[in-house]
C-alpha cells in the first residue's frame, strides 16, 4: 500500500478514536454525578485517565517497537471499546473509576503507535505532513465527538457511551482488515539495539519533551478556565463557547492537515515550532482583551493556529533525530503530553482564583520558556554535531 492510502486509513482511525473519546466529554460529569460523585471525585475521575496515559504510553511505544504497530494499535482500540461499554454498564462510582483506569491503561497505546506508524511509512521530507494529518484527525474528532455526545445524551446518559463503544469497534475492524504492518524485519532488528530510556533523557531530544510539556500545560490551563473567563468578560454562555471552540478546532485542523507539511518542507521543523510558539504567545496576549463573541472567536483562533503547528512539528523532528525506536520516542512524547493535561487544569484553576487573567499570563510565560528550551535544544544539538 502506498503511503497516501495508509495515511488516509490512519486519519480515519484517529478520527474515529477521538470521536468516540469526545462523545463522552459533555456527558461524563452528569453521569458521574448521578452515581454520587462529588466535584472532587469528578476531578479525580477525569485525571485518572490522563495519569494512566502518562504512565503507560512509553511502555506501549516500546512494545510496538518489538512486536509491531498493528497488534499494539488493536490492543489500544479494543481497550477503548471495553472501557466505553464498562462506563455504560456502571451502576456504582467505583465502576466508573475501574473503566477509566482500564481505558487509560490500554488506550495509551493508540497515539504513540499511530505516530510511530507514520514515521515508519514516510520519508523525512514528508514526515511533517504525515504528523500534521494525524493532528488534524485528532482535532476534528474532538470537534464532532462532543457535539454528537450532546445531541444523543438528552434521552439517556448511557447512550453516548454505547455509541463510543460501537465507534471503537468499527475502528478496530478497520485496523484488523485494512491496515498492514509497517514495522519491517530490518526495522524490528534495529529496535532491539535501542538505547535505554535514561539515554533518551540525556540526549538533546529531552528538551523537546519538556517543550511539549510546557505547551500542553498552557493549553490545558486555557481549556479549563476559558469558559469562566469568557462569561466574566463577555457574558458568553455554553452555546457560544461551543461555537468558539469549534472554530478554533477547525482552524487548528486545517493548519495541521494542510499547512504543516508545506511549512516543514520549506522552512524545516525547527522554524515551524518557533512560529507556532510565538503564535500561541500572541494568542494568549490577545485573549486578555476579549470583549465579545467576535473577539473571543478571532483571538482563540489565532491561538489555535499557532498551537496547531507545534505538536506535529515536534513529532516529526523527534522521529528524524531518534537514536532509539520510533515507538519509544513517540511514547515518551505522548507521556509528556498527558502529564501536561494532568498539571494544566488544576494550575489554571488555581491561577484563575488569584486573578482571572493569570492563566493567560502564565500561558505567555510558558510560551517564552518553551521558546528558550527550543534554543537550548539547538545549542546542544549544534555542540554535539561540532564534536562529531
Amino acid at each position: 500500500m502506498n503511503s497516501k492510502k495508509v495515511l488516509g486509513i490512519l486519519f480515519a482511525v484517529m478520527f474515529f478514536v477521538m470521536v468516540g473519546f469526545g462523545i463522552i466529554i459533555p456527558v461524563l460529569p452528569f453521569y458521574a454525578e448521578e452515581l454520587g460523585a462529588s466535584p472532587f471525585e469528578l476531578g479525580l475521575l477525569m485525571a485518572t485517565y490522563s495519569v494512566m496515559q502518562f504512565l503507560f504510553a512509553p511502555m506501549w511505544g516500546r512494545i510496538s517497537d518489538r512486536i509491531g504497530r498493528k497488534p499494539v494499535l488493536m490492543i489500544g482500540i479494543a481497550g477503548l471499546a471495553l472501557s466505553f461499554f464498562l462506563l455504560a454498564l456502571a451502576t456504582q462510582l467505583w465502576m466508573l473509576f475501574a473503566a477509566r483506569i482500564i481505558g487509560g491503561l490500554l488506550s495509551a497505546a493508540n497515539m504513540p503507535t499511530v505516530t510511530a506508524y507514520v514515521a515508519d511509512i514516510t520519508s523525512e521530507e514528508d514526515r511533517g505532513k504525515g504528523m500534521g494529518i494525524i493532528g488534524a484527525a485528532v482535532g476534528l474528532g474532538f470537534i464532532f465527538g462532543p457535539a454528537i455526545g450532546g445531541v444523543f445524551s438528552s434521552g439517556n446518559l448511557a447512550i453516548p457511551f454505547y455509541l463510543s463503544g460501537i465507534s471503537s469497534l468499527i475502528t478496530f475492524l478497520l485496523v484488523a482488515v485494512v491496515l498492514k504492518e509497517s514495522l519491517t524485519e530490518k526495522g524490528a532488528s534495529q529496535e532491539k539495539k535501542r538505547p535505554s530510556l535514561l539515554a533518551a533523557f540525556k540526549s538533546p531530544n529531552a528538551n523537546l519533551f519538556i517543550l511539549q510539556w510546557f505547551v500542553s500545560v498552557s493549553l490545558a490551563g486555557l481549556e479549563a478556565t476559558f469558559a469562566y473567563f469568557a462569561y466574566d468578560r463577555a457574558g458568553l454562555g455554553t452555546v457560544e463557547l461551543g461555537y468558539i471552540f469549534m472554530i478554533m478546532g477547525l482552524a487548528g485542523a486545517i493548519v495541521q492537515g494542510g499547512l504543516v507539511g508545506q511549512m516543514t518542507k520549506r522552512f524545516g521543523e525547527g522554524k515551524v515550532i518557533q512560529i507556532g510558539i510565538i503564535g500561541s504567545a500572541v494568542g494568549f496576549t490577545l485573549i486578555l482583551f476579549v470583549q465579545d463573541f467576535l473577539t473571543a472567536a478571532i483571538f482563540l483562533t489565532v491561538f489555535g493556529l499557532g498551537n496547531g503547528l507545534i505538536r506535529p512539528s515536534v513529532s516529526s523532528l523527534l522521529t528524524k533525530k531518534a537514536t532509539s525506536g520510533y515507538g519509544q520516542v513517540t511514547g515518551l512524547l505522548s507521556s509528556f503530553d498527558s502529564l501536561g493535561r494532568i498539571v494544566g487544569p488544576p494550575l489554571g484553576g488555581m491561577l484563575y482564583g488569584i486573578a482571572i487573567f493569570m492563566p493567560y499570563v502564565s500561558g505567555i510565560i510558558l510560551s517564552v520558556l518553551a521558546l528558550g528550551i527550543y534554543y537550548l535544544y539547538t545549542h546542544r544539538t549544534n555542540a554535539l554535531e561540532g564534536h562529531a
